[in-house]
């Protein structure tokens, strides 16, 4: 194991130039747009239009993916300033998010993984800020623009009790010769999920909980209530947390958000490869407690008076007909996080507690119905396109989340050392238990700063790298088995064409048998032996097929004497007058006695003669 904060120098690896796995597809530098694809911004603040993801297949640049991440290019604000505007890095926004990554181990699976960020500590996120955030090179000071503008720290807060300090150095309404706004330099502090939106304040919905220094009441979905002291430049905020152990997915439910699933593809800027992936979106059930009207959603219209004007006749009622309310969606319960708190320190001046039981950070389960249309339109639309992620991808939780008005500043102190310490029994003092109101001072501590939390979340990205290696294995391995059973079926069916063209080629090389002769004008015996007799020619030239073939022709021909006509149609017909009735039996049995025999010597008479066995 490494020390806390140091890259792991395994990880440091020769770059490879191919993505091969589902969730390693790289783009150029340009990426050209997919009809029909989910469009994504130019990972950059002054991007171009939005584009998305090509197939897997892209390359990465000539020199592949950087094995360690690099520094953003930091542009100071003014001449001598302390406060810097970062370049080179993609911003949060749109939607969108963006993870550091670096070369991975030469597996042949995936090239990129989750990498650190230097500095390799707890401190403002270069990318999940608003990009009117300015910040100190050590990731600690920073410091607004005009408006509310927020920003959220590098590593969440899943489970546990957790513990830093912002040192507000402008604030509370204090002016200074940049701000000619007549409210002054305001600070929100508190905590946010990622659903929180980062051109707002903190409290601006139900996915963050925050306190005002103007009047120091707490607030959340934009209510503001009665909390503690205001605060001001110079004053120190303590910002605690505590929440329940995390819930572990169950493994008979596959649709548990608790399931721990990443949905991200890699990209490659100027050099430096990211992983894109869609931000959680905000869910309606959330939304609607946004709503300060108090009118329900499912109010019907007033009826109208049955009564009419006396000017009116009873006419038929015309028009289209009343279109009937529809039914008010199904909604989904917001679940929270039991025993979870948050509380806040003034100057050491414990507030009392804030917040109690969070709204769980887990995105709500989808129904059966959205479920199936998300999988009709994810077949029907591109395959390569970005997926909304039902699952936890291992980045969900609280974020420290600091809101900045009119060029405030602050400064962040993730601990270990902090000006105003809270007591180690921190659930003592939030419970106000009298039983343990003894162990407020005890020495046994109950809370951690939040400094340790960045190694410990490395950690937790890298052990998903993993995860993902081996998935990315069992998939290659899948797709293997399928391509072999393709080429196997590919080949038979290559053989079993080749063995239908050996046995066409041979059919056709063999000799066309003739057809027999259709003659059966002497009955069907003599019409056979007479086409077996025709179907070999005899050497002979006065043969018994040459007679019957000059009869052949004499019956063809076509001016046939009237003698011979009625002479074929009675021995046709049996009726001839030399014979009388039943003579054509005995003529037919006694035709079946005789063959014929060629003649023996070539004469000018007939060429064959009939002769009785």
């Amino acid at each position: 194991m490494f020390a806390a904060g140091s890259p792991d120098p395994s990880r440091e690896e020769s770059p490879a130039t191919v993505l091969t796995a589902s969730n390693a597809k790289v783009a150029g530098k340009k990426r050209k747009r997919v009809p029909g694809a989910a469009s994504s911004p130019a990972p950059s603040d002054l991007g171009n239009a939005s584009q998305s993801t090509p197939p897997p297949e892209t390359r990465l640049s000539a020199a592949g993916p950087l094995a360690k991440y690099r520094d953003p290019i930091f542009v100071a604000i003014s001449e001598g300033s302390e406060y810097y505007n970062t370049e080179q890095l993609p911003m949060n926004r749109m939607g969108f998010r963006y993870i550091p990554a670096g070369a991975t181990l030469s597996n042949g699976i995936l090239t990129c993984h989750t990498t650190e960020t230097t500095p390799a500590s707890y401190r403002v996120s270069w990318e999940d800020r608003s990009p009117f955030v300015r910040v100190t090179k050590d990731g600690l000071g920073l410091l607004g623009d005009k408006g509310f503008r927020s920003a959220r720290c590098n590593a969440p807060i899943r489970e546990g009790s957790w513990f830093m300090e912002v040192k507000i150095e402008r604030g509370g309404g204090e002016h200074s010769g940049d701000n000619n706004q007549p409210e002054g330099s305001h600070v929100r502090l508190g905590w946010g999920r990622r659903e929180a939106p980062l051109n707002g304040p903190v409290g601006l919905d139900g996915y963050s909980y925050g306190i005002r220094d103007k009047s120091g009441e707490k607030v959340t979905l934009s209510r503001p209530r009665p909390y503690g002291r205001p605060f001001k430049s110079g004053d120190v905020v303590g910002m605690y947390i505590s929440l329940p152990p995390r819930r572990k997915a169950n493994p008979k439910d596959p649709n548990d958000p608790a399931h721990l699933k990443r949905q991200r593809i890699a990209i490659d800027l100027r050099g430096q490869t990211y992983f894109e992936a869609l931000e959680y979106p905000q869910c309606k059930e959330m939304t609607s407690l946004m709503d300060y009207s108090g009118k329900s959603t499912s109010s019907a219209s007033v009826p109208s008076s049955g009564k009419k004007s006396a000017t009116v006749k009873n006419l038929p009622e015309r028009g289209r007909p009343k279109a009937t309310q529809p039914e008010a969606a199904t909604t989904r319960p917001l679940p929270t996080l039991s025993n979870s708190s948050i509380a806040f320190f003034v100057n050491g001046e414990f507030q009392g507690a804030a917040f109690e039981d969070l709204y769980d950070y887990l995105p709500l389960k989808a129904t059966d119905s959205s479920r199936k249309v998300k999988e009709k339109r994810r077949t029907r639309d591109n395959a390569h396109e970005h997926k909304e992620n039902p699952f936890d991808d291992g980045q969900l939780g609280y974020y420290p989340f600091i809101s900045l008005y009119n060029y405030a500043k602050v400064r962040i102190n993730p601990g270990p050392d902090f000006d105003y310490p809270p007591p180690p029994n921190m659930h003592a003092l939030l419970t106000g238990d009298a039983e343990s109101k003894m162990d407020v001072e005890s020495k046994q501590r109950t809370w951690r700063p939040i400094c340790e939390r960045y190694a410990e979340f490395m950690e937790e990205e890298w052990a998903l790298d993993e995860v993902d290696i081996a998935e990315a294995k069992a998939e290659a391995a899948r797709r293997a088995l399928v391509e072999k059973q393709e080429a196997d079926k590919r080949e038979q069916r290559q053989k079993k064409r080749a063995q239908a063209e050996a046995r066409k080629k041979k059919k056709l090389a063999q000799p066309a048998a003739t057809p027999p002769l259709d003659d059966d004008r002497f009955g069907p015996n003599l019409g056979s032996l007479l086409s077996s007799t025709t179907a070999q020619p005899s050497p002979l030239r006065h043969g018994v097929a040459y007679q019957y073939e000059d009869l052949d022709k004499e019956a063809q021909s076509p001016a046939p004497t009237v003698a011979s006509m009625a002479e074929a149609q009675d021995i046709a017909s049996g009726y001839n007058s030399e014979f009388g009735d039943g003579v054509m039996d005995e003529v037919a049995d006694e035709a079946l006695q005789y063959r014929f025999m060629p003649s023996p010597q070539p004469s000018d008479g007939p060429s064959g003669i009939l002769e009785q066995e």
